[in-house]
Order: C-alpha cells, then sequence, then structure tokens
C-alpha cells in the first residue's frame, strides 16, 4: 500500500448513487472490466470485485491511497503513547480529506453518505483504536450535528469538524441509563431571561460515561439530555456544548473524567462528563425535530413525542452501520492471518511421510475457519445492501412536504440491528477461534490477533447492546409497530401485537422476486433437493424464520393488561430466536442475490460453493431444531454434515484466492506468520 496522494478526495462518479443494476456485481460479471491486480489470480480478482459492491471504487482508492503507517497500530506503548499516536494518525486521515466523505458537498464533503460507510469498513483494516477515534469524530459527533442540527450548525461547525480543527465527543450514555435512551437524565433547561439552556447532571447515575474523545482531546459534545422549558417536558434532545476551552482546560462547570485503561482499544480516550449549571446559547440546540422559538415557545413539525424522540434517533442510524461493516472487516482481517499461517504451518506426519502435514489439511482446522470463512463473505453482501439502503433513505436531503416513507425506515432499522449485532457476535466468536488456530504465535503481540481480539469484544455493546438490538428486530417484524418500535412495556402494545402474529398478519421485510423464485422451485420437496440447491437453502431458512416468528406469537396471543410483560418476559429464548432466524435469512437472500448477478464462470462457482458452506453451517448449527420440526428427517441431517466436511476439503484448495479477494493490502497484515 503506498501513498500516491495528499490531496482531498473530490466528488467524482463514487458521489452518485449507485444502484443495483450499476453496483458492482455487474462490473464484476466482465473479466475485461477488471483491472489486474498483480499477485493475485484473475478468479480472485473478480470475485474481489463483486465482494466490494458498489462502491469499489472508493475501496481501491483507500487501498491504494492510506499509507499503512496512517493506519497501523504499535503494539506494546503505553496507553498515554497510544492516545497521542491515534490523535496523530486521526488529524493524517483528515488532512488527507477522508473527514470528509459523507458530508453535504455544499459545506465542502465529498462522496455520499454511504460511503462513510464502506470507507470505515476499509479503515477498520488497520488499528481498531483509530477506527472508533475516527468513527467518533466523523460519524458520532459530526454526523449527529449534520442530521440533528440546520443550516446554522452546518455553516458555522462542519468545515472544522471534517478538518478536526474541532475534536467533539457524542454524550448520550450515562452510568444509569445506556440502551434505555429515553430515561436519561440530565436535564437541559430553557432560561427564557438570558435565551439559554441551561445543562445538569443531577444524580449520579446521569454522569455521561465512555464517551470517546471526552478524556484527553475534545473540546465540544453533542449532548442528550431531557429539554424543558416553562412549558414543560419534551423528552430527549441534543445540544452542542463546548467542555475545554482553546488550552484543553475544562471550562466553568463541567467536570471531566477519565475512565483509564479498557479492556481493549487503547488509544482511545473514553471518558465522564457531568455538567453544573452550564450554560449554552439557545441557538446551539440541534433543531432539525424541535425548536425554541423567539418567544421561548418549544416547537416542532412532529407533535407526538415518542415519535418525535424515535425519528431523532432513527436519522443515526449509520452508527449501527458502520460498527456492523468494521467489525466484520477485522474478522476478515483475522481469517487471512489463521488462514495464511494454516496454510505453511505443519504438525505431525502421517504414516509413511516424512514430512509432516500442514495443519489446514486437516478436517478440523477447515471446519474452524471455513465456514467462518463463508460467514463472512455472506455477511459482506448482507452489508453491502444494508448501506444502499441506508444511502437510498437518509443520503440525500428531504424535500420539504415529502412524506417518509415509514415502512422502509423500520425495515432499514431493524436490518441494521440485527446486521450489527449478528457481525459483531461473528467478528467476536472468529477472531478467538483464528487465535487459538494460530496456536502460541496467535498469542503473540506482533501477530495481531490479540489486540484485535481485544478490541473487538466492545463492538458487541457499543452503538446497542446485540441482544437489545435483536429483541428490538423481533419487535420491528410486527405490523403497525413503526411509531413505537423501541418500547418493551406496555400490557395493552404487547396483547395487540401478539394478536396480529397469532393471526399470521407478520410483514415481510425481504423478498426479491429472484430469489424467491429459487424458493418456490424448491418449495414441496425439501427431503429430495440435492444439499447445493440454492432454492432448498432459502426455503429451509425461511421456513426456520417463518415459523419461530409465528409460534411466538402463538405464545403470546394470552397476553393481557395482567400478564402481558411476564408472558413476553418468559417468552426472551423465543423472541431472539425468532430474530435470529431472520436475519439470518436476510443474509443469505443477499448474498443468493450477488450471486445471482454475477456472469457464469470459476469465480461464480467459487461464490457459489463458498455461500452453500454458509446455508449448510448454519442450518447444522440449528439441526435439532430442524429434526424437531420436520424439516430434516436424520438421514438428510446426516447428509448436512457429510457435505459440509466435503465442501471444507474442496475450499482448501481455492484458499489463497479466497483471502485474496477479501482485498486486504498485504502492507496492513502485518503478522510475521501471515506473511506471504
Amino acid at each position: 500500500m503506498t501513498t500516491t496522494s495528499t490531496s482531498d478526495p473530490q466528488p467524482d462518479a463514487a458521489q452518485q448513487t449507485p444502484s443495483k443494476a450499476q453496483d458492482s456485481t455487474t462490473a464484476a460479471s466482465s473479466p475485461s472490466s477488471v483491472t489486474p491486480t498483480p499477485g493475485i489470480s484473475p478468479v480472485a480478482e473478480q470475485l474481489r470485485r463483486t465482494v466490494d459492491g458498489a462502491w469499489w471504487e472508493l475501496r481501491e482508492r483507500a487501498r491504494t491511497e492510506l499509507a499503512p503507517e496512517d493506519l497501523l497500530g504499535e503494539p506494546g506503548l503505553p496507553v498515554e503513547e497510544q492516545r497521542e499516536r491515534v490523535l496523530r494518525q486521526l488529524l493524517r486521515v483528515a488532512e488527507q480529506g477522508y473527514g470528509r466523505v459523507g458530508f453535504p458537498t455544499e459545506y465542502g464533503g465529498t462522496y455520499n453518505y454511504g460511503a462513510s460507510c464502506v470507507l470505515f469498513e476499509m479503515q477498520a483494516l488497520g488499528d481498531l483504536s483509530l477506527l472508533v477515534k475516527t468513527g467518533v469524530q466523523f460519524g458520532l459527533f459530526g454526523g449527529a450535528v449534520m442530521r440533528l442540527g440546520t443550516e446554522r450548525h452546518f455553516a458555522t461547525y462542519l468545515e472544522d469538524i471534517m478538518t478536526c480543527k474541532l475534536l467533539g465527543c457524542f454524550a448520550m450514555t450515562e452510568v444509569g441509563h445506556g440502551s434505555n435512551v429515553q430515561r436519561l437524565e440530565t436535564t437541559a433547561v430553557y432560561d427564557d431571561a438570558t435565551q439559554e439552556i441551561v445543562l445538569d447532571s443531577p444524580t449520579e447515575s446521569s454522569v455521561k460515561t465512555y464517551i470517546g474523545n471526552a478524556a484527553r482531546d475534545g473540546r465540544m459534545a453533542v449532548v442528550f439530555a431531557q429539554l424543558r422549558t416553562a412549558e414543560g417536558e419534551h423528552g430527549v434532545h441534543a445540544i452542542l456544548v463546548p467542555i475545554r476551552d482553546a488550552e484543553g482546560t475544562p471550562l466553568p462547570g463541567v467536570t471531566i473524567g477519565d475512565n483509564g485503561d479498557k479492556a481493549g482499544l487503547p488509544g482511545v480516550d473514553n471518558g465522564t462528563l457531568a455538567f453544573h449549571g452550564v450554560r449554552v446559547p439557545k441557538a446551539n440546540l440541534l433543531n432539525a425535530f424541535g425548536d425554541i422559538d423567539d418567544n421561548g415557545r418549544y416547537v416542532s413539525d412532529i407533535e407526538s413525542s415518542n415519535r418525535r424522540f424515535f425519528t431523532m434517533l432513527g436519522t443515526l442510524v449509520r452508527g449501527r452501520v458502520c460498527v456492523g461493516g468494521g467489525s466484520g472487516a477485522a474478522a476478515k482481517k483475522a481469517l487471512a492471518i489463521a488462514l495464511r499461517y494454516g496454510s505453511v504451518r505443519r504438525q505431525f506426519e502421517a504414516p509413511g511421510q516424512e514430512e509432516e502435514t500442514v495443519v489446514l489439511d486437516y478436517l478440523a482446522h477447515q471446519r474452524k475457519l471455513l465456514p467462518r470463512l463463508a460467514k463472512s463473505y455472506a455477511l459482506s453482501f448482507a452489508q453491502n445492501s444494508v448501506t444502499e439502503l441506508l444511502q437510498e433513505l437518509h443520503g440525500t436531503p428531504q424535500v420539504d412536504g415529502q412524506e417518509r416513507d415509514e415502512n422502509a425506515g423500520r425495515e432499514l432499522e431493524t436490518r441494521v440491528a440485527g446486521l450489527k449485532a449478528t457481525t459483531t457476535w461473528h467478528a467476536v466468536d472468529t477472531i478467538q477461534v483464528c487465535r487459538e488456530a494460530c496456536g502460541g504465535a496467535g498469542y503473540l503481540a506482533d501477530n495481531q490477533l490479540g489486540q484485535m481480539r481485544a478490541d473487538v469484544d466492545v463492538f458487541a455493546t457499543f452503538e446497542g447492546d446485540n441482544t437489545v438490538l435483536m429483541q428490538l428486530v423481533a419487535k420491528g417484524l410486527l405490523t403497525e409497530f413503526a411509531e413505537v418500535w423501541g418500547g418493551l412495556a406496555g400490557p395493552e402494545l404487547v396483547s395487540k401485537l401478539s394478536k396480529q402474529v397469532a393471526g399470521g398478519v407478520v410483514e415481510r421485510t425481504t423478498g426479491r422476486a429472484g430469489i424467491q423464485r429459487l424458493v418456490d422451485l424448491a418449495k414441496g420437496r425439501d427431503n429430495e433437493s440435492a444439499m447445493d440447491d440454492h432454492g432448498w437453502q432459502l426455503s429451509m431458512f425461511e421456513q426456520r424464520a417463518d415459523h419461530a416468528l409465528e409460534t411466538l406469537g402463538m405464545r403470546l396471543r394470552k397476553a393481557n393488561k395482567e400478564n402481558a410483560f411476564q408472558l413476553f418476559n418468559n417468552a426472551q429464548d423465543h423472541v431472539l430466536f425468532a430474530a435470529r432466524t431472520h436475519i439470518d435469512r436476510v443474509i443469505l437472500e443477499e448474498a443468493q442475490a450477488a450471486y445471482t448477478e454475477m456472469t457464469g464462470g470459476p469465480a461464480k462457482e467459487l461464490l457459489g460453493r463458498t455461500l452453500t458452506l454458509y446455508a449448510l453451517d448454519s442450518i447444522e448449527q440449528d439441526k435439532a431444531w430442524f429434526i424437531e420440526h420436520g424439516r430434516l428427517n436424520t438421514t438428510r441431517s446426516r447428509l448436512v454434515t457429510a457435505t459440509i466436511n466435503e465442501l471444507c476439503g474442496e475450499l482448501r484448495g481455492h484458499v489463497t484466492d479466497l483471502v485474496d479477494a477479501l482485498g486486504i493490502p498485504d502492507e496492513l497484515i502485518t503478522a510475521p506468520i501471515a506473511q506471504r
């Protein structure tokens, strides 16, 4: 990886919103359209273009322009030196213009909104401390200003945010409230006499905590607080609050703490923030969805406080898209290290052989790594799809008078929540397995896996705790649930939803025509279909997901005001299973859609076998369910396992191409055990 330019990335073809008809799979289907990359095969190159998706040009640009020293960490440095190193790299990334990606072009931004998620994935191939630091600055802090603010904020702050002249924080989480944002305790009281908003942290549990950029570098924070005027309470709103002066000294009334050493991400300065009578101008209220007029009255185009709250949070969905994509990229890098090492490391000789056997030739080793590699491929296509959906729904300004598509918005929120949870869990599991697959060598800091495992751990709980997000997925599948998708409590609500699901009124959030044809062809012949039949695989995923949701509704149908909460609580295992199987179906559908759009040839054939491994591995993990519910007989069940073993042996010979197609620059894989 070499730096070829230090100028700001400028808007070009990649700035236009890509469509399904113009995405990377079309380009990848034509070998003549693929520029050869030295050192990798044409099959790997073609497959890489497909995996890269609609923003493949931006990915290629990042691979060539972002130098390793701008992205990689330095194992073993003390925390303060790690923080200094990460800040230096952040400023370098901004200097190259990458802080501008995803911001409005009229304020100096480049590319489009979805492209910022793609760039986040590419940066995740480096140091994850730097990734989180850039995510806080450009995604959370800058993104909140952009999505929750208006012209007065854009003109004042965006340029300094994009260039890192103004470093900021996203102060939402409190000691007492993380997932339950609606119950935050920090107060923001409007003083009409001075036309100022007064912020206070009234209790110990209201202290903001785990706030990136707070402990050391931040100068301003987007603070989420309960807004109150003389008229009464208006719910959670976001306010821009300066926290340090130009010299880095905390401003009067602002108490700043340091969360100190963490299990991972040593280069991120997470800290605490508390406010004691801190006054800011009324104009600092991020007022896209609610404002205070010149007469001190609260005004909003959204009458319902509940709807206003969830509309506000819905605009911040990009953070979860990025976290899912970033963790998925980290998992790919871990697999690249472990598979390269497994391809050369030898242990034990077979009878009659003098040379010891390469460990990746052992089925047990293949079983550890190859199904996880296959899942990484499948997740890539689902991530590409949700990024395109994000761009479609949030990437262009809303025209005055234009109504938002609430069903599409709910679908996006549901998919993003589920993919974020599924991908981050996959990353935590995969990196740990890769560490074990490399033995003691995987435990050495130089080989990157230990730090990656520590860093990615928190991805499962920030930007939404995964278990809570999966509950949101289950509730997001129910009809007429757009306005209050975040509320667990409420007997009347649970009772109403239970009856809807029990009656079979369930909203399908997936289902492309081409994919549905595959499923329709497979229906009715589950026990006769070949294991590699994509229609049969999709049908199995569909049956599992539909049955899980329908039977969940049956469990809840007796809910009433007295027993609803307990009934819902007692069904949590079922709730999570319904959510997980729905997201699994989404992932396979998107992966198969990308596969079907490719032109036939060796690359498509290799991808098809890889996705079959993903599908069969998922079926094998739920084999008990499929047998219990009559979807598999014992003969077919054994065949699933036998086919997985055969696929692992077959894909073993294509590991180099499959790893190269992930598109990880060699210069970012510094692990000595993974060198070519």
